[in-house]
């Protein structure tokens, strides 16, 4: 029985483990199926969004998946869809096929299912450790110079708390002021909340890194377009990224702390400036508004996935080369505090913009 978005009761906060590692762990369902597991505590349903955090799903499939390889293989991709918006009020199910194990790699799907319908599936391969031979290829781009992490300050992420399971500091975008938006890169630094326990091994922190991957990837379309994404939620299945809620906390703040939010940026900044000071923006041009904006597929490929820590702070880089025809697709490159590339992220989404004569509550 259903005890509100788990199957099973959940059971007290581990505290020998980070939060990130509470947030994702997995109860296998082994008296059904050795290859059966579920969410253990009720996921995040970001405001405004139309399901739970896309993160979620891809850092528990991973999880399911790392359960059922040998301890010396170790994920180097992972292809996944997003095919339903998740109900954070629904228990997942994650089904695991061991579609090959060989003696290099090894293949497993994951189809995430609520109520029977699939919801999200991915498909994620597993090396063999040092099965590359003792002579190699190697080359790896170099992390961009850019300021650190200012120890002590979080930017104010899942919906405006400073308790998520993970932190992320904003650095301000490359070529903001160019008028072509594939030359501008948003850039991050992140970092799992406290410190993984020794117990979650490698595993865990491969899964916090998928987890926080999809922090704001698709939305990096609608930073280097400024476009406007804090209206209300309107009628229907289609909502503003941002609803409300959010809006009337962002107006509460002084510039300062706006600044420090990670998804606002100058031309957000001066127009909430406007609507804090009660100028009337009614007879403005109004600037484009997203009118939907969600993941459909979201590719990991982890280059050193034994050699970094997810809770130490990560640099992410994020650059979109095309945006058309209701899509766009963005990249992302992600690296450890010395500068070593750990994984490259591939994620295209869908981008509409909101279309006169759209109905408003």
């Amino acid at each position: 029985m259903s005890t509100g978005g788990t199957l099973i009761r959940p059971r007290p906060i581990n505290e020998s483990q980070s939060a990130i590692e509470n947030v994702l762990e997995l109860t296998q369902l082994s008296d059904i199926d050795p290859d059966l597991f579920t969410n253990s505590r009720p996921l995040w349903h970001p405001p405004g969004a139309r399901g739970i955090y896309g993160g979620a799903a891809i850092a528990q499939c991973l999880s399911a998946a790392q359960k059922t390889v040998p301890e010396n293989f170790t994920v180097h991709s992972m292809h996944c869809y997003f095919i339903l918006a998740g109900n954070s009020e629904i228990p997942i199910i994650y089904h695991v096929e061991r579609v090959r194990s060989g003696k290099s790699f090894a293949t497993r799907t994951v189809q995430a299912r609520q109520r029977g319908k699939v919801i999200f599936t991915t498909t994620l391969s597993f090396v063999r450790q040092n099965s590359g031979g003792e002579k190699k290829v190697e080359h790896a781009t170099e992390m961009p110079n850019c300021p650190g992490p200012v120890e002590g300050m979080d930017d104010l992420d899942h919906g405006g708390s400073p308790t998520g399971p993970f932190q992320s500091q904003r650095v301000e975008i490359l070529n903001n002021d160019s008028p072509h938006p594939h030359t501008k890169k948003c850039r991050q630094w992140m970092k799992a909340r406290g410190r993984i326990s020794d117990a979650g091994g490698h595993e865990a922190h491969l899964a916090a890194l998928a987890y926080m991957s999809d922090s704001y990837f698709v939305g990096t379309i609608a930073r280097v377009h400024k476009l406007w994404r804090y209206s209300a939620v309107r009628k229907g299945n289609t909502k503003s990224s941002i609803d409300e809620d959010v809006l009337k906390k962002l107006l509460a703040m002084d510039d300062e702390d706006l600044k420090r939010v990670k998804f606002v940026d100058q031309a957000d900044l001066q127009r909430i400036r406007r609507l804090r000071n009660g100028e009337d923006v009614s007879e403005e041009e109004p600037p484009p508004e997203i009118g939907m904006m969600v993941s459909l597929d979201h590719s990991i490929y982890f280059h050193n996935p034994r050699d970094f820590r997810a809770d130490e702070w990560m640099f992410t880089e994020m650059e979109t080369p095309w945006t058309g025809d209701g899509r766009g697709l963005v990249f992302q490159k992600m690296f450890s505090r010395d500068g070593t590339l750990i994984a490259s992220c591939v994620q295209e989404g869908l981008v509409r913009l909101r279309q006169p004569g759209d109905s408003k509550l």
